[in-house]
């Protein structure tokens, strides 16, 4: 593969979690594997969950590195028994972490969605040909004696044949090899798979983890709130959204839903083309995200209440009008999985980008009229 090949486990803008120094946010998932490599209960399968972008996979590197390059626990000695390790953090000049950084090290396998040779472009999910360097892999002479380590980035991308393959794995671990699985939606997973693996959960990032984060990406911003409430607490969802003037384009979002339920036609039009073209397909898709997140949050406030913090000026004001009670909280959680649905099929089917902006601000139109508070 080509240095400037896709790939499918690394953010636009952002490091790969492979060389991404610091782990922000994390400790209570870094502390559980310590305790369990302390005590001797390092599990041959790992599945590590939680929202997209917020350090799962810089957490299974690291996990990657400090098991290659730390020997296991040792029963008291002559000496006694060289004190537990109290962090993941391995100097980057031993040479286990060379060898990582420099993706070469023989006993770090990474299993991850393949380029298309035909198209150029990344498959659609992780088949079993992604996995074939696994047998050759496993029965490789150790001549160190040390561990073996998989990454799988990520496990709810695998197609049935590879999640089939990777349960054979976990079912026979081969002796001193432990797979860490990625997981954006675990609940994808085959339930066998994930009843043979101990889960490291990560939580959502707060404010002050997010602006770490994006500071060690080399990001900055003076809009805090609208980026953490529009992020999620995802530094990799907080990235896409610095780097793809995200942050302007809900503003623009926001401002031409505020007339509703009538919505300016030819400001509608501009944003509509704006997603046309052969140039446009990530401020496409980063529409299409952000609508469904608008529609998801003014569902929420129907059920909680208008939000204390705000993607835009007057959007906590917009969405109070838009779901004022239970009953339009149900309508709007109703329409945003409807438009979910049709924006995933659009884009499946190369529907015209601007034929769906048109038709799906259409539908929140009509909801509006039908439901919002005056």
């Amino acid at each position: 593969m080509s240095d400037d090949a896709p790939t499918s486990d690394q953010i636009a803008g952002a490091p790969h979690p492979r060389d991404t120094a610091r782990l922000f946010g994390q400790d209570a998932a870094q502390a559980a594997f310590l305790e369990a490599f302390t005590a001797g209960r390092v599990h041959s399968g790992w599945l590590i969950t939680g929202p997209r972008g917020v350090g799962k996979a810089t957490l299974a590197w690291k996990i990657a590195t400090f098991l290659l390059a730390t020997p296991a626990q040792q029963d008291d000695g002559l000496f006694g028994a060289p004190p537990p390790p109290t962090t993941l953090a391995i100097d980057p000049e031993h040479p286990d972490a060379r060898l990582v950084l420099s993706g070469s090290h023989p006993g770090l396998l990474l299993i991850r969605r393949l380029v298309n040779e035909k198209t150029g472009a990344l498959q659609s999910d992780i088949t079993r040909e992604a996995l074939d360097p696994l047998k050759n892999f496993f029965h490789m002479s150790a001549t160190d004696g040390g561990h073996r380590v998989v990454i799988v980035d990520a496990a709810d991308e695998m197609n049935r044949n590879a999640a089939n393959a990777i349960l054979k794995e976990l079912e026979e671990p081969p002796t001193n090899t432990t797979l860490l699985l990625i997981a954006h939606q675990p609940s994808r997973l085959l339930p066998t798979i994930r009843s043979r693996c101990r889960e490291l959960r990560c939580a959502p990032l707060g404010p002050d983890d997010l602006s770490a984060a994006l500071e060690q990406a080399g990001l900055q911003t003076d809009q805090t709130e609208a980026l953490t409430t529009l992020s999620g607490g995802s530094a990799g969802d907080a990235i896409r959204l610095l780097t793809h003037d995200g942050l302007p384009l809900y503003a623009e979002l926001v401002d031409l839903l505020s007339a509703l339920p009538n919505v300016n036609r030819p400001a509608l039009l501009k944003l509509a083309d704006s997603c046309a073209g052969r140039n446009a397909d990530t401020r496409f898709g980063l529409t299409l995200d952000l609508l469904d997140h608008l529609l998801s949050r003014a569902a929420r406030t129907g059920l909680m209440g208008e939000p204390s913090t705000q993607g835009a000026p007057g959007e906590a004001r917009l969405l109070a009008r838009l779901a004022p009670d239970d009953r339009a909280a149900r309508v709007w959680a109703q329409l945003q999985q409807t438009l979910s649905a049709r924006a995933r099929h659009g884009r499946a089917v190369n529907l015209d980008p601007a034929a769906l902006i048109l038709d799906m601000v259409f539908a929140i139109e009509q909801t509006a009229r039908d439901h919002a508070a005056p």
